[in-house]
């Protein structure tokens, strides 16, 4: 097997996830303003609900997976109206909704892992059966070709309804100037409340992809988050496409960059590149209109 193709395989799965995790960081954050740290574990929350669903109660796969999905967006849509929401009433600064979202961020993982407890868990029921296919000289299993599948659908339903449909027209006056869209008759609030819907959906998606190619921990939202939010900055903080941009760039950097050294540099180089971005091009790729 020749490296260099398994290397770039690797790397657009890694991409993937990624830009999922970006995809709903930067639609919140276009919409709110603020770095919503809850957004890591809302990720976790659903790869923990397919586990509950699937391999805890029975359920057929298809249902563990649309119920996990739902589970993330409730998780992201209550954790926007009983505290974001009542922090913005009270014109609460960038920096209170940031610590707020921390908090919560570490209050459900202790939560997961009271339940669940710190083991590592997988959500694949037989590796043996696991399908593998020979691209380039390169090895893909069908999981990650459903998570590639996935992560295409995603972002071309969500760039359509944010260009197209009057729930994106709002979401975009929203972003510019939520008094004026206000003023103008739009429910910002209601228009939030749906942003953090999707966005947490996303992530629950994400959260699922790595349950089923890697495995769940209670941690993992942490590591998610932060390659999201690196992604988010480095193709564009708001922007949904440079999001997508930034990830599948994070994701190449960091797999070559571990081509000759140990896998254990890979944080280290998603933070160099990071730093190199904040220096040379502050703005990202894309910058937000």
């Amino acid at each position: 097997m020749d490296i260099i193709p398994q290397l770039i395989i690797n790397s657009v799965i890694a991409g993937s996830i990624y830009a999922l995790v970006a995809l709903g960081f930067n639609l919140i954050y276009g919409t709110t303003r603020f770095f919503n740290l809850t957004h890591g574990v809302v990720a976790a929350v659903g790869g923990y609900a397919v586990f509950t669903c699937f391999k805890l109660w029975g359920l057929p796969l298809s249902v563990s997976i649309i119920l996990g999905i739902i589970v993330a967006a409730l998780v992201g849509w209550l954790s926007e109206v009983l505290l974001f929401r009542k922090l913005r009433a009270r014109k609460a600064s960038g920096t209170v909704l940031l610590v707020a979202s921390l908090g919560l961020f570490t209050a459900l993982q202790a939560v997961i892992a009271i339940i669940f407890s710190s083991q590592f868990q997988t959500l694949s029921t037989n590796v043996s059966s696991t399908r593998v296919f020979h691209v380039l000289g390169g090895v893909i299993t069908d999981v990650q070709v459903y998570i590639l599948a996935a992560a295409i659908v995603i972002m071309v339903l969500l760039g359509v309804v944010i260009k197209t449909t009057r729930f994106g027209k709002a979401v975009r006056a929203v972003s510019d100037d939520e008094e004026v869209a206000r003023i103008v008759g739009i429910q910002s609030n209601r228009i939030i409340g749906w942003v953090f819907v999707i966005g947490s959906a996303i992530a629950g998606v994400a959260g699922i992809a790595v349950g089923f190619d890697t495995g769940i921990e209670p941690t993992m939202g942490m590591n998610l988050l932060l390659k999201g939010v690196v992604a988010s900055i480095i193709g564009g903080i708001g922007s949904v496409y440079g999001g997508v941009l930034g990830a599948f760039l994070l994701a190449f950097v960091e797999n070559f960059g571990i081509w000759k050294i140990s896998g254990e540099w890979k944080d280290a180089i998603a933070f160099g590149l990071l730093i190199i971005f904040l220096l040379v091009r502050p703005q990202g790729i894309i910058k937000k209109a």
